[in-house]
């Protein structure tokens, strides 16, 4: 069935009533299965304590999810029904079709894990929490496994379920890979690239320069944190070669900061790339197996750039890498021949504000053509390239988002992306053809309204579905590549037995909606929730969730479950939330107005929302909340000093206070560099309009915080003491940003609600 894209307003229409309107009997089993629960289970009231602890309400949470290379399995981590932190390796066999424990991290290791400080650094960076198996790889054949644990490597053979200890040194391994083919094993150890052959144990030292501030295969911070790239070297297909980036942190300055403990104080020097200073020196190398040949890629004059993207071209004669410049307007993708040694700039993008980076590059087997995702039309869409830089085709158009590419079945002459086309408040997976025919009528393959998270296998025969939606916890099935359902790999359907169910009846849905922008450009989405039983002529205080950054959505046809929301619903506040402009998922003309001056244009969206609410006969206009972490925490400070009107009472969560305490490839990304919008950094800093809070105002912060740094509230702290302004503090000694740990949690969420009841009840 094709689908040509609709207007936003009429696909919210459709999607996101409830019940669902697509797949109808899905849906009606859903909502009889909920019916039966609600009979069966008493509802209990939901505790803040319950929402941290374990089983997880959130039923089965399969995470890392892949296809084995011989397509027997699907694999997948879990949390242990006891302890939902410590998680094990899952599989579903496709043959015996059952989901079984195959590797207990507790067999592997079961001692406590002491992590370097660089793979803490690593792991707060890709949102890793937990202990046990956090992450694993297969071999090529499929019979094998690694996993990374405490600093050393454990090979696990599937066969003979034997695991043996690879490494036991003083150092501590990290980023740890098999080989493309299977018989080398590459890891980091001390700043240096090591390869090990699994059949001798024979161990090789690729990089000898490797340490103080000179790093080889690594990523640098911003990398880690801006880019999402978490590595710094790739393998060659045929296992001849490894590409890597030599990174000289030398020029960055080194800052000192405090990691206050409960019982310590640490001073923590870091290498730390505040906006307007000074980048990492980046090199691209790439050496042989045996480390006797290292050769640099010429990367031109300009050593201010940054290096995103790595990537082996499929016959592995040649490499490409996409160099960004420091203003991140410009992105160029190059290939460099290694026998030749001879580049070529195969194309450029270039924007007037900034160019957000993917992970969609893909070389085909022809070695001939690539598929590559530009934002050049002002929404992101896919495009066939050939290597002489030649536009073949646009595969994908109309004004709506592809989220990613997943697949491209070049047998069949299909191309699989997930996507916004019917609605940007929802996910899907579509195809395409690869011939670049119609490029405006994609297909959309799958059914049920709501999110959903695609992975293919690599025969593109089939695929992995992680989906919710407002009324579903995640579901995991398995599908063919058409979108029939073959299994469920983790059903997660909410009986009684399921940890959710107590509380499934009382869990209110929230109410959809969309506003126009106070300038009447833009369609700005919310969802609305309102206490269950509410009483006529009675007027309920608000409680606005906000995060309002770039690069994020929240306003979305997903599972949320019984967290904090739900709790804020029992104690009688409406809860509402709206993705101001600058967020996700809606084109360039939506994110670029926050360009040069933050806190502006998001600021005034919000406040569209709150008039909205002002309309609403049961909202007490004069108990309207903002909470918020990070950059909603920034976002709550600027809506309570710049429009207090509005806003009554704020918590403000780690919040950015000062744009030149944070890091070059974010800030400058959005407000440029210092010296060339140095008006533009004091508007979007908070300390301009400390003077306009009026109303009851928390700040709280992780003592620990090295994204963003502790400073930023210090400083908040003196500029609202010396304009006499009372205000509350919360801080947590030893966290970091994310504020990780039940007890933190509850203590946390704890105090949020104690200061939102003293003001508003």
């Amino acid at each position: 069935m094709k689908f040509i894209v609709k207007k936003a307003l009429v696909a919210l229409a459709c999607s996101l009533a409830i019940p669902l309107c697509a797949n109808a009997t899905i849906e009606s089993t859903n909502d009889e299965n909920n019916k039966a629960v609600a009979v069966a289970t008493k509802t209990k009231q939901l505790t803040i304590e319950r929402i941290y602890s374990s089983p997880s309400l959130n039923g089965q949470t399969p995470k890392s999810l892949k296809f084995s290379p011989d397509g027997t399995r699907v694999t997948y981590l879990q949390g242990k029904t006891e302890d939902l932190n410590r998680y094990d390796l899952w599989e579903y066999n496709l043959a015996s079709k059952e989901n079984k424990l195959l590797v207990d991290s507790q067999l592997l290791f079961s001692g406590t894990e002491t992590l370097s400080d660089e793979e803490k650094a690593r792991r707060e960076r890709q949102r890793i929490y937990g202990v046990g198996i956090m992450e694993y790889q297969f071999s090529e054949d499929g019979s094998a496994l690694l996993f990374p644990l405490n600093g050393d490597i454990y090979y696990y053979h599937l066969s003979t379920k034997k695991s043996k200890r690879l490494t036991q040194t003083s150092g501590f391994e990290t980023d740890v890979k098999f080989s493309p083919k299977g018989n080398f094993v590459s890891y980091i150890r001390e700043q240096n690239i090591y390869v090990l052959n699994i059949n001798t144990g024979e161990e090789r030292q690729l990089t000898i320069d490797g340490a103080g501030t000179i790093k080889n295969g690594m990523s640098e911070f911003v990398a880690q944190e801006e880019m999402s790239r978490m590595t710094g070297y790739w393998w060659s297909p045929n296992e001849k070669h490894i590409a890597f980036l030599r990174v000289d942190e030398t020029p960055v300055q080194t800052v000192i900061r405090n990691e206050i403990y409960a019982e310590k104080i640490e001073l923590i020097e870091q290498r730390y790339p505040a906006t307007g200073t000074n980048n990492v020196h980046i090199q691209l190398a790439v050496t042989d197996i045996k480390g006797n040949k290292i050769r640099f890629v010429d990367l031109g004059e300009n050593q201010d750039i940054y290096i995103p993207r790595v990537k082996w071209l499929r016959d592995s004669k040649k490499l490409s890498y996409q160099l960004q410049s420091r203003d991140q307007k410009t992105l160029i993708l190059r290939s460099y021949d290694l026998k030749k040694r001879r580049q070529k700039t195969l194309l450029t993008e270039t924007s007037t504000h900034w160019i957000n980076l993917n992970k969609d590059l893909t070389f085909l087997s022809d070695n001939k053509t690539f598929i590559w995702a530009s934002e050049r039309d002002g929404y992101k869409h896919l495009y066939h390239y050939n290597l002489k830089g030649e536009l073949i085709s646009q595969l994908t158009k109309g004004e709506w988002v592809v989220d990613s590419l997943t697949r491209v079945d070049e047998k069949n002459g299909w191309l699989y992306f997930t996507g916004r086309a019917d609605t940007p408040l929802e996910r899907h997976l579509y195809k395409v053809p690869l011939s670049g025919k119609s490029p405006e009528h994609v297909q959309r393959i799958t059914q049920r309204n709501g999110f959903h998270n695609i992975k293919f296998s690599a025969t593109s025969e089939s695929y992995i579905d992680s989906f919710s939606n407002t009324k579903t916890p995640k579901q995991v099935s398995l599908h063919k590549a058409n979108g029939e359902h073959i299994t469920w790999l983790a059903e997660n359907k909410v009986t009684s037995e399921h940890p959710v169910a107590p509380y499934y009846a009382d869990l209110v849905m929230p109410e959809f909606g969309s506003l126009k922008s106070n300038d009447g450009q833009v369609d700005l989405y919310y969802k609305l929730y309102k206490p269950k039983n509410m009483h006529p002529g009675k007027k309920y205080p608000v409680i606005v969730r906000v995060y309002g950054g770039p690069h994020a959505q929240r306003v979305t046809n997903s599972w949320q479950g019984a967290d904090m929301t739900q709790h804020m619903l029992q104690q009688g506040y409406i809860v509402y939330q709206l993705d101001n402009r600058g967020s996700n998922y809606r084109g360039t003309a939506f994110e670029f107005p926050i360009y040069q001056t933050l806190g502006k244009v998001e600021v005034a969206d919000q406040i569209t929302g709150v008039k909205h609410l002002h309309t609403l006969p049961y909202v007490d206009k004069e108990r309207i909340g903002i909470f918020g972490h990070s950059y909603g925490g920034y976002m709550a400070l600027m809506t309570m000093f710049k429009a207090g009107d509005y806003f009554k009472a704020g918590v403000s969560g780690a919040p950015v206070t000062d744009w030149m305490l944070y890091d070059t490839h974010y800030t400058e990304r959005y407000l440029n560099h210092p010296k060339v919008n140095a008006a533009g950094y004091q508007q979007s800093s908070v300390f301009p309009y400390a003077s306009g809070l009026s109303g009851p105002l928390m700040v709280y912060h992780g003592m620990a915080d090295d994204n963003v740094l502790f400073t930023n509230t210090t400083k908040l702290i003196k500029t609202l003491q010396d304009e006499g302004k009372l205000f509350e503090l919360m801080t947590y000694p030893g966290s970091k940003h994310s504020m990780r740990g039940k007890k933190v949690k509850m203590h946390l969420n704890s105090t949020i609600m104690d200061f939102f009841d003293r003001h508003f009840k």
